[in-house]
């Protein structure tokens, strides 16, 4: 099979590059093509014929050649006001919507000039809604580049964190999608990518190169596999058509001692288009820190991305990504790791042919072929036991290669897709740990529970002739491995192959007021487990013309596939992880999850300048995923859960632009309940192995406003207002585990009881100083002793509002033209907000949100 899926790539890609030119396709983007006339039917040249969508913000304008014909391309899935000038004749209006990338044929016939009496180029309240049976968010690069969020080389994450409600933030550019942890799939220019987009796992598309997002948080359809609780499909920024050179060059200096800069160049006519940008930024807090002030936390990261773009004619179109990326960055201390000089270096490339040709007005092939690879190397502390209470390393890569190709045809009513998915992940783990502190994984303990007796100590048997009690907590798969007891390093060594096979056909089928969408897909995944899936796709959306409502719902079945990184490791540790097994003795490798998937929403026009959706999901897996992270390090091992049940609502308010004032608010709500046993990782998530709980992706509200104010096309001001009510925090259950902290994580945490206040230096609260005290956090909600429940009431991060503010000028000095100066000033965190992601969570670790943090831009366009 491996040479059947190698034989085919290559087969492609000959393809591909044998015939007159070479280059990515253009995915999902759709085209509109046509003709416009004069009333006797004589072509119109030099015409202005433009698109605009009313909520995205999206536009693009072509003009008419001598034979009256336009050609508009790279348009992302969505409806779209049409609009068509000349002079001498009356404006043509039509509403046009792009589902798919068969070019929409059309002819637009203008009348002469004072026929009409009235003229309306404004979408009215009915044509703002989508009819379509799944929910999504459309984000346009006019919304990206003004978001006012700050985060190293992590701006994607954050655009996506920001423009739909069906997401709950975590740190270092990790977002739980619709109760899932990462359940996440990238879409670029038709180009699949399902392994981690996280800063600290892989390196992502800068902002600078994206032109819009369509982001999935609905049923899937049939065309995507592997994680599904959020695709973005993304296209990218392209030269084919613009008719001359553009780009920018921007300079970046900010809080934390951070310049940063980013150079584009576009060029492009007809045939031919090219884009180029490139990224850098360097930062003193590039991941969010354990602490609030940040420790140890350096960081730069650079990403090059190029698109080429070759139309000989109208039947074929060549397409080229090219991508590279780099990030170096130390890995953030606490105050009881200050010592610690751990840090990693994540490297990223892809290259990304592909190939569109038009048989006719009403058929489509397009493939997709790709390469792509991560390679990450995590580096201990010169002194091991500098590193605690554990050293660790790891030299890690995925080289994912293969084909996406499908043929699209239209035919009346239907919109039919015919396609093929095959793949092969590479993996290879090189990994290394020891424990360093002799009280981190104790044999025996003190009457009071402290750690006690001899590092020489290994048999729990022996604590009764001490007179001391064996750790209820000994972990005895660490033993081998604890330096301090004579153990030696834990090294591991591993390669192996992942096969992914899949075939799907869909049909769109549109009937009046309805659409329905049925598809089905059948895959295989060959890796070091296997598991196949038979996974039909159902959805239906009926729209209201009279109220503007469309009505939806949707079911599917998919297969999702277990997380690629540190995948190896993780299979042979079996139940319980390291900490219960001797490494290799019963391996349980980690499978893929079967998903029932249900989804009910609405969508709602109110007047001509708003637009309301609201989506409700629940999801049922057998095998449900999540990571366990390594201590304090950003290292992290897939496990899964016997089941996951998930539910929740998604939902978006939206504006469309009021004479250059636009809003939208987003809002959500994810219940995540897991249940045991739990498989794989090197430690297992503690107090979580007795019954079902709440994973810390759950999250009862969290909710994003966005305010933008642009006077013409010069000044401008945006506004976002995040919440989010807090995530689970697994690692502190309650009272009880708190005053077994460190004095120094009591500090952090803002614990207090009585008047009697943690303090970095004053060794910190016990059950003899608190007593029947309540204990109290300032930044967990933190259960008294024997009121938490894993369930019901866990202990979670206390709620938050964080308010961003962003000001400056797209035209600085006025000027007329395509050259212009732009100049800006960004603020997160306005208001200074101390506040946590998490807390030891045994499912990402500790993570503040950033302080007030400042940027100061300078640029300029041409």
């Amino acid at each position: 099979m491996k040479r059947i899926l190698a034989v085919s790539i290559l087969g492609l890609l000959s393809l591909c590059f044998t015939s007159s030119g070479f280059g990515q396709s253009l995915g999902n983007a759709g085209t509109i093509e046509g003709n416009v006339l004069d009333p006797s039917g004589a072509a119109v040249p030099k015409a202005f014929v433009i698109i605009h969508n009313a909520i995205s913000g999206y536009n693009q304008t072509a003009v008419t050649a001598s034979d009256g014909s336009f050609r508009l391309v790279n348009i992302p899935p969505n409806p779209y006001h049409l609009e068509v000038k000349a002079t001498g004749f009356d404006a043509f209006t039509q509403d046009i919507d792009v589902r798919s990338a068969v070019p929409v044929q059309m002819k637009a016939t203008l009348a002469l000039a004072g026929s009409k009496t009235s003229i309306n180029v404004e979408a009215a309240g009915a044509d703002m809604v989508e009819l379509d049976p799944s929910a999504h968010s459309d984000v346009d690069r006019t919304l990206i580049v003004k978001i006012p969020a700050i985060d190293p080389a992590g701006g994607l994450a954050q655009a996506i964190t920001y423009a739909t409600g069906g997401v709950a933030a975590d740190a270092n550019g990790i977002f739980h999608p619709t109760g899932d942890h990462s359940q996440t799939s990238f879409v670029v220019d038709g180009q699949p990518i399902s392994d981690q987009q996280s800063k600290v796992f892989s390196t992502q598309l800068p902002n600078s190169a994206i032109q819009s997002m369509e982001i999935v948080t609905g049923s899937p359809d049939a065309e995507f596999g592997d994680k599904s609780s959020l695709i973005a499909n993304i296209t990218t920024r392209s030269g084919l058509g613009v008719g001359r050179v553009f780009g920018n060059l921007d300079a970046t200096y900010g809080s934390f001692g951070s310049p940063g800069g980013s150079a584009a160049l576009g060029f492009g006519n007809a045939r031919v288009g090219n884009f180029l940008t490139v990224d850098g930024i360097r930062s003193g807090r590039f991941l969010d820190t354990p602490e609030f002030t940040p420790f140890h936390d350096k960081g730069n990261g650079e990403t090059i991305f190029d698109r080429f773009d070759f139309q000989p004619n109208g039947q074929n179109v060549f397409h080229l990504n090219l991508f590279a990326a780099r990030n170096w960055l130390q890995i953030p201390n606490d105050y009881d790791q200050l010592g610690q000089d751990q840090h990693q270096r994540v490297l990223t490339w892809s290259i990304a042919p592909g190939f569109q040709h038009t048989f006719s007005s009403h058929m489509l092939l397009t493939i997709n072929p790709y390469i792509r690879k991560d390679q990450v190397n995590y580096y201990p502390s010169r002194d091991f036991f500098a590193d605690t209470p554990a050293t660790q390393s790891q030299f890690r890569q995925l080289l994912n290669y293969g084909v996406k190709a499908d043929l699209a045809v239209a035919v009346g009513r239907h919109d039919l897709k015919f396609g093929m998915d095959l793949k092969q992940t590479r993996l290879r783990e090189d990994f290394g740990f020891g424990v360093t502190d002799d009280t981190y994984n104790p044999v025996c303990v003190d009457a009071n529970g402290t750690a006690a007796g001899p590092d020489t100590v290994v048999d729990p048997a022996a604590c009764d002739k001490l007179g001391l009690t064996a750790n209820p907590n000994f972990s005895p798969g660490l033993l081998p491995f604890d330096l301090t007891r004579g153990g030696s390093l834990f090294a591991f060594h591993a390669t192996h192959n992942i096969n992914q096979y899949a075939f799907y056909v869909e049909d769109s089928i549109k009937a009046g007021n309805f659409h329905f969408k049925l598809g089905f897909r059948g895959e295989r995944y060959d890796g070091i487990s296997t598991d196949n899936g038979f996974e039909p796709r159902l959805g239906v959306a009926y729209n209201i013309k009279k109220t503007g409502t469309v009505l939806r719902a949707a079911y599917s079945r998919t297969l999702e596939t277990p997380f690629n990184e540190n995948l190896l490791l993780s299979s042979l540790t079996g139940v319980g992880g390291l900490d219960l097994n001797v490494f290799g003795a019963n391996p349980v490798p980690i499978k893929p999850g079967q998903r029932n998937q249900f989804n009910t929403g609405l969508q709602q026009a109110i007047g001509r300048y708003l637009l309301a959706d609201a989506d409700y999901y629940w999801k049922y897996t057998q095998n449900g995923f999540d990571y366990s992270v390594l201590l304090n390090t950003t290292i992290v091992f897939p496990i899964a859960w016997h089941n996951s049940k998930l539910d929740g609502v998604t939902g978006k308010i939206s504006t469309t632009n009021l004479k250059g004032f636009q809003a939208y608010y987003t809002f959500g709500h994810n219940r995540a309940r897991y249940f045991p046993p739990e498989t794989g990782g090197l430690v297992p998530p503690s107090g979580l192995l007795g019954g079902v709980f709440r994973i810390d992706h759950d999250q009862a509200f969290q909710s994003t406003g966005v305010f933008r104010y642009q006077h013409k096309t010069a000044e401008w001001v945006a506004f976002t207002w995040r919440y989010d009510s807090g995530l689970v925090v697994s690692g502190i259950p309650d009272s009880d585990a708190a005053l077994a902290l460190s004095p120094n994580q009591q500090a952090t945490l803002g614990l207090s009881c009585g008047s009697n206040v943690a303090t970095y230096g004053n060794g910190g609260l016990s059950p003899d100083i608190c007593g029947n005290s309540p204990i109290l956090s300032k930044l967990i909600t933190l259960p008294q002793a024997g009121q938490e429940n894993d369930d019901h009431n866990p202990d979670r991060v206390k709620p938050r509002h964080v308010f961003n503010l962003g000001i400056g000028t797209d035209n600085l000095f006025h000027k007329e033209g395509h050259t212009r100066v732009t100049a800006s000033v960004d603020i997160a965190n306005l208001t200074n907000k101390v506040a946590l992601y998490n807390f030891l969570s045994t499912f990402s670790g500790t993570h503040f949100l950033q302080p007030r943090t400042v940027v100061a831009r300078i640029g300029l366009v041409f």
